[in-house]
């Protein structure tokens, strides 16, 4: 029996030595500190954990890792696939061997597959694993976008169990939420559209600045699902600076910064990311200082 996938699940960074060896202590320390922060599932090596610089050993080791940090009750969420079917199908297989609770599903990048395509890709990978699977879309990354019709389509599959929903398009996740079947979750895969997605009937959010604020994030859920809108409205314009710095250059770079800030050594991302600017790194600085941050470093040290 898989645990539940949350409301608010992180989407978390993988550490890095100072050499740049990943850095598996540091792994199993920010995976704690999460769940203490208000985390209730993590996806373990999706883009925000640059899995694209993970050799495959690595991407196994990170996820045995984190699993072992949270333990049973925490769901941690392979992201184990790209733009090759067949490897995607061969790691979603580990990821269930390495006692993970799902797989995400990404709109391959670069590629560029038709609709029929993806549909094809989807259900391949979702055939070969029991572990329910979560949707991806992100056509700011993956240069495709995959539409209400084939999400829908996809949300038949009987483990394919939900979407993140990163298009930025509010119309066609209001759509998404509409037309869906019983039990299929809609997430919001921008921090910056959770009040919204949320207020359409959405079920959470994948953030990246739960990382800092979770606390206040799951506050924020919290206060929707009330219907306490007003409270929610105000926990987002307070976060919105916080949020917007987190992605003043490509993600994970101000989050990894972040992290480190925060006093859990995170590393310098893997080429071709680098580290923030010195302008960047400022505006990190200048926003994490108006805000409490809810990571607790003492967690799992």
């Amino acid at each position: 029996m898989t645990a539940e996938f949350g409301r608010l699940i992180t989407a978390m960074i993988t550490p890095f030595t100072p050499s740049g060896d990943v850095n598996l202590d540091a792994t199993r320390t920010l995976a704690k500190a999460l769940v203490a922060s208000g985390t209730e599932s993590i996806v373990s090596t999706g883009s925000t954990g640059e899995a694209a610089t993970l050799s495959e050993e690595e991407t196994l080791a990170v996820w045995r890792a984190t699993k072992e940090a949270v333990g049973p009750n925490v769901a941690v969420i392979a992201g184990a696939t790209n733009n090759d079917t067949r490897k995607s199908v061969r790691l979603a297989a580990q990821a269930a061997a390495c006692g993970l609770d799902g797989v995400l599903l990404t709109v391959p990048a670069y590629s560029k597959p038709p609709q029929a395509g993806l549909v094809r890709h989807f259900e391949a990978i979702a055939a070969a694993t029991a572990l329910p699977c979560m949707l991806y879309n992100i056509p700011g990354r993956a240069a495709v976008n995959m539409t209400v019709e084939t999400t829908l389509r996809l949300a038949e599959v009987s483990n394919i169990v939900g979407v993140k929903e990163a298009s930025g398009d509010l119309a066609q996740i209001s759509k998404i939420i509409a037309g869906a079947p019983a039990g299929f979750r809609v997430w919001s895969g921008n921090d910056s559209d959770t009040l919204a997605v949320m207020a359409m009937g959405g079920y959470g959010v994948v953030s990246v600045v739960a990382h800092l604020v979770g606390a206040q994030i799951r506050q924020q859920i919290v206060a929707s699902l009330e219907g306490r809108m007003a409270d929610a409205a105000a926990i987002h314009h307070r976060l919105t600076p916080l949020t917007d710095a987190m992605f003043i250059e490509s993600n994970p770079i101000p989050v990894k910064y972040a992290v480190g800030l925060a006093g859990i050594p995170a590393g310098d991302p893997r080429l071709p990311l680098i580290p923030p600017s010195d302008a960047a790194a400022a505006k990190i600085r200048a926003e994490m200082a108006k805000v409490a941050i809810d990571l607790k470093v003492s967690v799992g040290v």
